[in-house]
């Protein structure tokens, strides 16, 4: 018996209201975790876990995370909203990754054309992206606008100058977008032999109307060269309360390779065009002595960054497997460092610094104390273990917001 055109309307309607139903359960309180940890294991494998708190307790994500495959994307990845986001270099998609049953499995895609590598991203709103590579093959830098709820996406070039001899590379380190403006950090590297990787001695940025892409100027310093990073990987700018940018020049081995140039703190002043000449926070002169990666504000004219203890490492296979690294506060107003009483750590590029609730969390890697996630309290300078990670662990990768309730 065939059911009337009333019937089915009702029958569609309330399927679709029972799910909308069941879809506004899934809250905070009931499936959905609040924190992503990414870890590599002593054998490269790769997995994920979710959790509600970093204060305390015990895991192991060998045993009980989502494997990650294909393994070593780390590096690349964009967490938002429960999603993990990456461009996929044989193909140029832009991939979306969920978690379901405990696996690591793609969910959706988007074709982006001539985009292979991402150099940096920055958040236009909540749901759109705005991704920047430069593609060596057709010498262009392009940008990928991406809605990442739909995964609606438009692509062009932007007119950043390319690298000429000797240089035959380039990265663009950071992207800012402010009041009708695009703030793009870049520099130029060798990558030939004999001379190997290296890079300019120059710091650009280029200073673009938004979202025309119309180039406005470009500023230069030579007082520091390779402005931000790769920034999937560890941040290295921000905004502060007042608005001012600030961005780390980072010129040490393990990502400009300029070593005779200072690690270095920029700032552009909101709602400036020029980097502030009052400003230089000169990294390598200060009591750390030494180059630095990775960049975190905290709040209240401070900041959070990583860096090398000389002595303790030869080359950059040391890098990753030696612990080396300490964690320091930058007093941005006074210009002063603050080492944090921290186990050393490893490994050079790590997003391993979350603000929440007015306390830091730091995640560490240590041979000698174990793997663990560590809180810092800024108002009396406290420091203690929160969440141990367990099991035969080497690097805790990546520890960060999975959705902002």
């Amino acid at each position: 018996m065939r059911a009337s055109g009333n019937f089915l309307i009702y029958i569609v309607f309330a399927l679709l209201t029972f799910n909308a139903l069941l879809g506004c359960s899934d809250s905070p309180t009931n499936d959905k975790k609040r924190f992503s940890i990414y870890v590599m294991a002593k054998d490269a494998s790769e997995y994920i876990i979710s959790t509600n708190d970093l204060s305390q307790g015990e895991v192991d994500p060998v045993k009980t995370g989502a494997k990650v495959s294909p393994p070593q994307i780390w590096y690349d990845l964009i967490v938002k909203d429960g999603s993990y986001f990456r461009v996929n270099q044989k193909t140029n998609f832009f991939v979306r990754f969920n978690i379901r049953n405990n696996e690591f499995i793609p969910t959706d895609s988007v074709k982006l054309s001539q985009f292979s590598y991402i150099d940096t991203y920055s958040w236009l709103h909540p749901d759109s992206l705005l991704l920047i590579s430069y593609n060596r093959k057709s010498e262009k830098v392009r940008y990928a606008k991406v809605n990442t709820r739909t995964l609606e996406a438009s692509t062009g070039d932007l007119a950043i100058p390319l690298p000429v001899p000797p240089y035959n590379s380039m990265s663009v380190g950071f992207t800012d977008v402010w009041h009708q403006k695009l703030f793009a950090g870049y520099t130029y590297h060798s990558t030939r032999i004999p001379q190997g990787y290296t890079t300019s001695d120059t710091a650009y940025v280029a200073i673009m109307d938004y979202p025309s892409f119309k180039p406005i100027k470009t500023l230069k310093d030579t007082r520091s060269t390779y402005p931000g990073g790769t920034n999937t990987a560890q941040p290295n700018t921000f905004r502060d309360e007042k608005g001012d940018f600030y961005f780390l020049a980072c010129p040490g081995v393990a990502l400009g390779n300029h070593p005779g140039k200072p690690t270095a703190l920029y700032r552009i002043k909101a709602g400036d065009e020029v980097l502030d000449s009052s400003y230089f926070f000169n990294i390598s002169a200060s009591p750390i002595q030494n180059h630095a990666y990775g960049l975190w504000y905290i709040g209240n004219g401070k900041a959070i960054i990583r860096s090398e203890r000389k002595g303790l490492f030869k080359g950059m296979e040391d890098h990753y497997k030696v612990p080396h690294v300490a964690f320091h506060v930058l007093d941005l107003a006074t210009k002063t460092v603050k080492k944090l009483d921290l186990p050393l750590d490893k490994g050079t590029s790590r997003r391993c610094v979350l603000v929440e609730k007015g306390l830091v969390y730091i995640s560490i890697n240590s041979d000698t104390q174990g793997n663990y996630i560590w809180m810092y309290n800024p108002k009396d300078h406290s420091l203690k273990k929160g969440l141990k990670l367990a099991g035969n662990l080497d690097y805790i990768l990546r520890i960060e917001r999975l959705y902002d309730y």
